[in-house]
């Protein structure tokens, strides 16, 4: 089977609902681990990273959890459907790059991926809409505590588990949200949210994590560091401070549609006439005037449309969704004519943004 046969589709991803949606995006908690006595695959001769997949692939086709999932050596997938997987964030940039002896398995209702030979020999993640940070911890829990059956992992009863990077030694857990902020940044708040929040040993990152621009409005905050806490309790602390920059996103759009209601009608409205209008658009400016259409929706500027119309466009305006779906190659400047034409065409029957009405003057205002 093609990948693209297996994916679910971006209509059907959008259509997912879940806690705290629409600010929490989604949340993941990812793992890493290696085998004991087995080169990390960075160090490794191309012959033993072949052996070691094969080895570590078959144990995670087995799991119960992997019935019906999609495995695929990366040498066999093409260009444009690795950068799907990392549209998707299904896996990361690094992993997209590898070739013979690295691998992945992602699960049917693709919530459970796991990459094989990237940094780590494992990295097994689980995936959920909304704020479910809790739930995505128990899933990879049972994924890795099934496969510690079948495998034997580099383990140090002082250091915990062994892992490529030092950061991520002791527990190997990440734990991630992916918030939608526009109120915090036009308020101009966020880089306030992002200090504060790296005092307290979590990290704030681009949409495609570390060293990425935070495009549309899309950040990822996650635990820095994995020794000397607990999964459990790194999993509570992180859902505790996205609960908190929730109530400031949420403090953000009040104030700012009580003080500066028509900054944020003119933000909204404008982007609302371009993406509606324009002929053609790049990448980076769809997912930032998408951005603002989505607070449009938030906030009930565009009574009717529904938010996953937004998170589809999302998603399909990437430049390697996109490419997939009108042709194998396309230039840059083809994409953003399609872009703009796809855009143009589903935004077709949505009105233009109504501002709630003004709430009616007191009859008597010196009554009480």
């Amino acid at each position: 089977m093609k990948l693209s046969e297996f994916l679910t589709s971006a209509e059907e991803l959008a259509r997912r609902n879940a806690p705290a949606h629409p600010i929490v995006m989604s949340s993941r908690v990812r793992l890493a681990r290696n085998l004991r006595g087995t080169t990390f695959p960075g160090w490794a001769k191309k012959p033993d990273r072949i052996k070691t997949c094969e080895k570590i692939q078959a144990a995670v086709e087995s799991l119960p959890q992997m019935t019906g999932a999609f495995s695929q050596s990366m040498d066999a997938l093409p260009a444009l459907e690795k950068q799907i997987l990392v549209e998707r964030h299904l896996v990361s940039r690094e992993h997209a790059a590898k070739g013979a002896g690295s691998s992945f398995v992602l699960s049917r209702d693709e919530t459970l991926c796991v990459m094989i030979n990237e940094e780590d020999h494992l990295r097994m993640q689980s995936l959920r809409p909304g704020l479910q940070l809790s739930e995505a911890w128990r899933a990879i829990d049972e994924v890795d505590s099934a496969l510690e059956k079948r495998l034997d992992y580099a383990f140090s009863p002082e250091l915990g588990y062994l892992t490529a990077c030092p950061t991520n030694l002791g527990t190997g857990i990440r734990v991630s949200a992916m918030l939608h902020l526009p109120g915090l940044v036009l308020a101009e708040q966020v880089n306030q949210i992002i200090q504060a929040v790296n005092k307290l040993g979590l990290a704030v990152r681009g949409l495609y994590g570390e060293n990425t621009e935070a495009l549309g409005n899309l950040f990822q905050v996650s635990n820095q560091m994995t020794l000397g806490e607990s999964e459990a309790a790194l999993v509570e602390k992180l859902g505790k401070v996205v609960t908190q920059i929730i109530e400031q996103e949420e403090n953000s759009r009040a104030v700012l549609l009580e003080k500066k209601p028509k900054v944020v009608f003119n933000h909204i409205g404008r982007a609302y006439g371009i993406l509606a209008s324009a002929h053609i658009i790049s990448s980076k400016e769809a997912m930032n005037l998408l951005s603002l259409l989505r607070l449009g929706i938030d906030l009930g500027l565009f009574p009717g449309v529904p938010l996953a119309l937004v998170e589809e466009l999302f998603l399909v305006t990437q430049p390697a969704h996109l490419q997939f779906r009108f042709a194998d190659k396309l230039s840059a400047d083809e994409r953003d004519i399609l872009r703009a034409d796809m855009i143009r065409e589903r935004l077709r029957t949505v009105n233009r943004p109504q501002p709630p009405p003004a709430a009616p003057p007191l009859d008597n205002p010196g009554e009480t």
